[in-house]
């Protein structure tokens, strides 16, 4: 094999240099050049391809399609974002913020699979007594799961080999190096090059590896974002540090859907299943207050109930402001303007904010609607009834149109035991569920009259 040499790429226009500078020489772009690994080309004739084997070229009817096995790790949660299971040869990268639990369910998992399959937990970040007074904090099965403390990605991966454990964990990706890069721990190059080695030794061996990344303080994962497309699964922790709820979802699935979401209850024993996360969300106050009402949000595959709240009070600023938690700020802005040209109801001289209990990002538009009957409930001092469930999106014309899935989200309301429902009309079924009233609309202004007769 042809040895590799050390060169220096600028990140902004892929030219290399010999030694490091200050300044690209090329585009003129200052601190972008980084260390890489240049191998040099193989003679005239060599073989070529993944492991020194011609590549091998058939047509799509002659590739084998059948389903690709999973294995359960024993949490049905995690299985759920995953898309049913572990993969042979998979590699995820779970990133979050610190202190959301990434190790804690990363050792939980590793424990239950050990029972039944070899398993390797290599950490850079703690020792092995810190590891296992966690373990034993959280009274896990501690007599099959093997321990590494370990930063050099040479050494990780010869004792993989000798072990040949089932599922691997790395904790974390930004503490790891190679030996044939100079640059320290954490830099780009010794992030990239440490996840291809372990990529090629996931696909080459079958072994499941899980990758724990950091994140930089606006919550994107930390290093080259070619890690993430060197992955087969990127997985995010969300929540409050200081809170009970954890949500757990998928980013990036190979081997399945995306924007899938866990449900985890951070306890004293570490992460418990929430599976009916719709009676968590709706914890609420038992009198009905104003600015309050229930939405069905469609994660992944399947809906879940949550609350969206919405204080509006008399704005003493030039501007107004406009604060959302778990909603996007520049659509709220939109609604507003759609309420008062299609609903009459002027809010530029009040300031507005939106909160969805729970710690729940809602990314689709089928909270317009909810949306718009909090903010009215709030500013008429109105309170809309508990048993009532309203979804739909609002267009800038007025008008009131379908979302995803509305059986399933009338099925789940049902279920909980509300009793009526807004919803747009293309999304009205030919059969309400037993119990529940379901009110189909067109325009905004016929859904204000129905939420506030």
């Amino acid at each position: 094999m042809a040895k590799a040499k050390r060169m220096y790429g600028c990140t902004e226009c892929g030219a290399t240099f010999p030694k490091w500078a200050g300044q690209c020489g090329e585009c003129g772009a200052w601190n972008t050049l980084v260390e890489t690994l240049v191998e040099n080309a193989p003679a005239a004739g060599g073989r070529s391809g993944w492991a020194g084997e011609q590549a091998n070229i058939r047509t799509l009817a002659e590739v084998s399609v059948e389903e690709v096995p999973r294995f359960p790790t024993g949490s049905n949660e995690l299985d759920r974002v995953l898309g049913g299971g572990l993969v042979d040869g998979s590699v995820v990268l779970i990133g979050g913020d610190p202190g959301i639990g990434k190790s804690t369910i990363l050792l939980q998992t590793l424990c239950n699979i050990a029972s039944r399959f070899a398993a390797l937990y290599v950490t850079g970040e703690e020792s092995q007594q810190q590891v296992a007074m966690r373990a034993r904090r959280l009274d896990l099965p501690q007599d099959k799961l093997k321990v590494m403390t370990e930063t050099c990605i040479e050494s990780i991966i010869t004792t993989a080999r000798r072990e040949q454990p089932k599922v691997m964990v790395i904790d974390s990706i930004q503490t790891i190096y190679t030996e044939q890069l100079q640059s320290a721990p954490g830099g780009v190059a010794q992030v990239r090059e440490s996840a291809a080695l372990l990529v090629r030794f996931a696909k080459q061996s079958g072994t499941a590896i899980f990758l724990v990344g950091h994140v930089t303080k606006e919550g994107a994962l930390a290093g080259p974002r070619v890690l993430e497309h060197m992955v087969d699964t990127v997985l995010y922790f969300e929540g409050e540090a200081d809170g009970r709820l954890r949500m757990l979802r998928a980013v990036k699935n190979r081997f399945g859907a995306i924007n899938e979401l866990g449900v985890f209850g951070m306890t004293d024993k570490g992460l418990k299943e929430v599976s009916n996360p719709s009676a968590i969300f709706l914890t609420r106050a038992q009198e009905e207050v104003p600015g309050s009402v229930v939405m069905a949000t469609w994660e992944g595959s399947r809906p879940m109930l949550v609350e969206v709240q919405a204080l509006v009070d008399t704005s003493h600023l030039a501007n107004p402001r406009r604060v959302t938690l778990g909603l996007d700020q520049n659509r709220l802005a939109m609604l507003l303007a759609v309420l008062h040209r299609h609903g009459s109801i002027p809010t530029y001289d009040q300031d507005v904010f939106i909160n969805v209990v729970g710690g729940v990002k809602v990314l689709e538009t089928a909270v317009d609607l909810a949306l718009l009957a909090a903010v009215i409930s709030s500013l008429r001092n109105r309170p809309l009834p508990h048993d009532l469930l309203v979804f739909g999106e609002v267009g800038l014309s007025g008008e009131i149109r379908p979302v995803p899935s509305g059986q399933e989200r009338l099925k789940e309301a049902a279920k909980h035991g509300f009793k009526r429902a807004i919803v747009p009309k293309g999304n009205a079924p030919k059969e309400a569920p037993p119990g529940l009233t379901v009110i189909a609309v067109t325009r905004l202004e016929q859904a204000l009259d129905e939420l506030f007769e």
